[in-house]
């Protein structure tokens, strides 16, 4: 049996060996069941998100074809902000991580879906479906979790580098699909290692540059073109609409994955993991917000960021269906469910921004000694780092 050390406040320290592949075996049988649900009702409420996002794009660029005037600005801008969210958000990631491939419709399906935004569809699908949900919340692992720029644990060591986070992390905010681009292409890991060069990597870097150049010729150079007079302002609504859209997802991503409450994890807790403990590490390692259907819809239902993280392909529409179940299952295995309302999420993810610039006030508590594997009692092998 493998004992790994842990932290005195391991919040599964309760939890046998058997008791976590029985929670495993239980959140299975809710996926099974929602799997062999999912039917008309799914696909119309896609296909509905779908119709709506480009009736209000096209609403909106109408409108700012005459966007020299401040109400039609203001009424356009507001628009393709909202239409930009609904694409990005429930319609883009969903689509991508396979969530409707099931319709087998060629036209909502996760190998032909191009979304509106500077990472090429498939580098995305790597670095998000393949490598973020595999290592959630494993520091050194998982480039979502401070996007590679900040110190997100207090066992990390400080360096004076992290006091500018904060700055990097509102730049990467204002410009995040950028920021998605180039660690998506492990920009930095990369360079470290001398890979830049090979022709992998280059060809991948072309395509990042390819659809660059699409976004911002569709962004900046045809539609103010179509505006005539109207050319700077729509170029400035647009640029405001994907500020926007940009800071909207990021601070959803912040609330999902980095506030207080949060538990991440070290690259040798994940050795070994079976089923159970990779279903207990998305549990621990994610966080929901709080709110109205609305909301839920423009978060692209990641507001359930625990559902999804344990089911990414199910259907988003089906997240808050299943909430009260996951809910109680946390209940019942004395677990904690970290949720609130996105304010309140939003604050606690930044200040954790700026504890984490600083070095910590006061020493990392010691390890607990090894457990004797002697005793009877099963113990887990997920270990965590702690927050």
């Amino acid at each position: 049996m493998t004992v790994i050390q842990k932290k005195a406040d391991n919040p599964i320290a309760h939890l046998s060996a058997e008791d976590i592949e029985n929670l495993g075996r239980e959140l299975d049988a809710i996926r099974e069941r929602v799997i062999a649900s999912r039917g008309e009702r799914d696909a119309a409420y896609i296909r509905k998100v779908i119709s709506t996002q480009r009736k209000l794009e096209v609403g909106s660029r109408v409108v700012l074809l005459f966007s020299l005037f401040p109400p039609a600005w203001i009424v356009g801008t507001a628009g393709l902000s909202v239409a930009k969210i609904l694409e990005n958000m429930e319609i883009g990631h969903n689509i991508l991580h396979g969530q409707w491939d099931w319709m087998r419709d060629p036209k909502i399906h996760s190998t032909s879906w191009e979304w509106d935004h500077v990472s090429p569809a498939d580098q995305w699908k790597h670095s998000h479906n393949e490598l973020h949900h595999r290592f959630t919340n494993v520091i050194g692992k998982d480039n979502d979790l401070g996007y590679g720029i900040m110190r997100v644990d207090e066992d990390q060591p400080w360096h004076p580098a992290y006091l500018g986070q904060p700055f990097y992390n509102f730049v990467n905010a204002c410009f995040f699909e950028y920021g998605i681009a180039a660690y998506d292409l492990e920009l930095g890991k990369n360079l470290k290692h001398g890979r830049h060069k090979t022709p992998e990597f280059r060809a991948r870097v072309r395509a990042v540059g390819r659809k660059i150049r699409r976004q911002v010729l569709k962004d900046y150079v045809v539609h103010p073109l179509l505006s005539g007079p109207s050319f700077f302002h729509t170029m400035a609504a647009t640029f405001t609409a994907n500020l926007i859209r940009n800071l909207w997802s990021h601070s959803v991503i912040m609330c999902g994955h980095f506030p207080e409450g949060v538990e991440t994890f070290e690259k040798t807790s994940i050795e070994g993991e079976t089923r159970g403990e990779w279903y207990v590490r998305q549990m621990l390692g994610s966080a929901n917000i709080s709110g109205n259907r609305l909301l839920h819809i423009m978060t692209g239902n990641l507001s359930f960021q625990i559902e999804h993280h344990l089911f990414p392909d199910l259907p988003s529409n089906r997240y808050q269906e299943i909430a009260p179940e996951i809910r109680a299952l946390f209940d019942r295995y004395g677990l904690k469910y970290t949720t609130g309302s996105m304010p309140r999420q939003v604050f606690s993810a930044w200040r954790k921004v700026f504890r984490l610039a600083l070095p910590n006030r006061r020493r990392p508590a010691a390890p607990i000694a090894p457990i004797d594997d002697t005793v009877d009692r099963p113990v887990p092998t997920l270990a965590t780092a702690g927050v």
